[in-house]
């Protein structure tokens, strides 16, 4: 039986100390009622505007601060558009198909109606005295009142909420498969929701975490602002989650103490700054906030100068753990040219990617590029009499298997055809735009809830590059590592990316330490080997913070150099960055 090697150090919840505010977080309703009635003091009439991500619920929120007694609650649902309105308004985005969508360049404000939003503020206007509370997603559209409270939540949650039943805030659809929720929220909801939030950082007064529903957390401007500065001064980790697949493994549960009563764990997103959070411990009390808030607030110390001109305030590079040991293959997938994924969904870049081989059996393979001779008619036709259920379709007479093992780096431009096989565990680096994946063939399998896995033949055989065989993998995707330097401190690898791929990768090998030299941008990093490994400062600007084993790290660019210190015998790092 093959053993997983674990070091049972794998940190689930990480923080990030933010030094010289102790006592900045009110923690659980009545707290945070009692900041809030200090605040009031003896006003005659506090207006209390509440703003929420969508995905918090009103309801609860008003039920949470139910101790202020208030005397009218206003709710500014009740002035958006009709969901026959809303649907139509962003017809562009929706499109017909289970996945896939439009981004969407519209604004919040254009959800609802203004006239409601006219009445609504006269209304409110006309109460004399009390505490005074309008809760909603644009609630600031009606008022910024005297107090402006932001309910902020990560979209992972959000996403556990769908499954348990909860609606869109545009739609009600309880009952809708979640891949229709899913579709709603990032291509239409949180698009509108972090362009709104963006304008509201500067007046909001204070910012609650309410990933937890019964237990909110809540800091003021000057605190939020304060721990997201010093956050991007220095490396830190994000908050993963675990997702179980219908290809899943057993490798991270054992190796990272997962729930042993899990059947298995497919995905971990460690490095998705999108999904993920980082919670900022001040004292002895932590907040957890979207790390799209630290892309928002502070662009330049986290990406750079260069990465800002290039991406906007978006995260280019993504990392996350794909565990197939003991599982099955995954699908037989194609990622969009970048062309295709400008003109069909309105992203800027596409998901250029890799595999870099964390553990491996020995039976362990990728599925990559064509082979010599593929007909793409004959192709097209034995994909399609798959997916009807004629026939399987015969992935070894048409795709290259290439056996890995552990340390491999497997490249994976976009349009290259390609799978990871059971028995690995893999490392995808790839860039950020990650929901585009064109599946071709899934094995005849279903996913999790019953229902067949989305099959997308057409946009597939749109994207893949037929030129892309055996000879041109071999030459260009498969053992590309490059020794760069060899001396004391050890040795630095260039493993990747491919040339049309924007991102670098490197490999520092050391049973001392190395120095990386930035350039203008972040590197992210995960410890491919080793039980722990210390990331320290050149100048003495942070603390030395440590990474385990198979743990994703992130370091701003404003760091600018840093060592990276092993600390109980032998460490690999691959650290990736946006190619100069």
């Amino acid at each position: 039986m093959y053993e997983y090697h674990s070091y049972h150090n794998y940190d689930l919840q990480p923080k990030t100390t933010v030094a010289g505010l102790p006592s900045a977080v009110s923690e659980g309703y009545p707290e945070i009622i009692q900041k809030l009635l200090e605040r009031c003091g003896d006003r005659r009439k506090t207006v209390m505007v509440c703003d929420l991500y969508p995905g918090v619920s009103p309801r609860a929120v008003a039920a949470g601060l139910s101790g202020l007694n208030a005397c009218r609650t206003f709710y500014t649902d009740a002035c958006r558009y009709p969901q026959e309105i809303t649907d139509d308004l962003f017809r562009d985005s929706l499109l017909d198909d289970r996945v896939f969508g439009y981004m969407t360049s519209k604004k919040l404000q254009d959800c609802f109606d203004p006239s409601s939003q006219d009445m609504m503020r006269d209304e409110l206007d006309s109460v004399p005295k009390g505490i005074v509370l309008v809760i909603g997603t644009g609630a600031s559209f009606v008022t910024h009142g005297d107090l402006l409270l932001y309910f902020d939540i990560n979209r992972w949650e959000i996403q556990l909420r769908y499954r348990a039943g909860a609606s869109n805030w545009l739609a009600d659809n309880p009952e809708a498969p979640i891949l229709q929720k899913y579709k709603r929220g990032f291509f239409i909801e949180w698009r509108l929701a972090d362009r709104h939030k963006d304008k509201l950082f500067s007046s909001m007064d204070y910012i609650l975490d309410c990933n937890d529903d019964d237990d909110p957390k809540m800091i003021s401007r000057e605190a939020f602002f304060e721990g997201i500065y010093q956050a991007s001064r220095k490396p830190f980790r994000m908050e993963p989650y675990f997702d179980p697949g219908v290809w899943g493994g057993q490798w991270m549960k054992q190796v990272f103490d997962l729930d042993p009563a899990m059947d298995n764990y497919a995905w971990s997103f460690d490095g998705v700054p999108e999904e993920n959070n980082i919670n900022l411990q001040y004292g002895s009390r932590s907040v957890s906030l979207p790390m799209m808030d630290m892309t928002l607030v502070e662009p330049v110390a986290l990406l750079g100068h260069r990465n800002l001109a290039r991406f906007g305030r978006e995260f280019p590079i993504r990392f996350d753990l794909l565990d197939t040991m003991d599982g099955q293959n995954l699908s037989l997938q194609v990622h969009p040219l970048t062309e295709y994924i400008q003109q069909s969904f309105g992203m800027h870049y596409t998901q250029d990617e890799s595999y870099y081989i964390l553990d491996a059996k020995e039976d362990a393979c990728v599925y990559i590029g064509l082979k010599e001779g593929v007909d793409p008619i004959e192709m097209r036709r034995d994909l399609e009499q798959a997916q009807a259920g004629a026939s399987r379709f015969d992935v070894e007479r048409y795709v290259n298997k290439v056996p890995v093992k552990k340390h491999d780096h497997i490249l994976i431009p976009a349009g290259t055809i390609h799978c990871s096989g059971r028995n690995t565990m893999v490392l995808e680096i790839s860039a950020t735009p990650y929901i585009f994946t064109f599946k071709l063939w899934d094995w005849g399998r279903l996913g999790l809830d019953g229902s067949p896995r989305p099959i997308h033949i057409e946009h597939g055989l749109n994207n893949i590059q037929w030129d892309r065989t055996t000879g041109w993998v071999m030459d260009n995707l498969v053992h590309q590592e490059r020794l760069l330097s060899s001396d004391a401190s050890g040795t630095v690898e260039r493993t990747g990316l491919h040339e049309w791929e924007f991102i670098e990768t490197r490999r520092y090998t050391t049973s001392t330490a190395c120095e990386v030299r930035m350039g203008d941008g972040m590197d992210v990093l995960n410890l491919v080997s080793g039980r722990i490994a210390s990331l320290e400062s050149v100048d003495g600007s942070f603390e030395p913070f440590e990474i385990h084993y198979a743990e994703t790290g992130v370091v701003p660019s404003s760091v600018g150099r840093y060592r990276i210190r092993a600390i109980d015998g032998e460490v690999r790092m691959i650290v990736a960055s946006v190619r100069s």
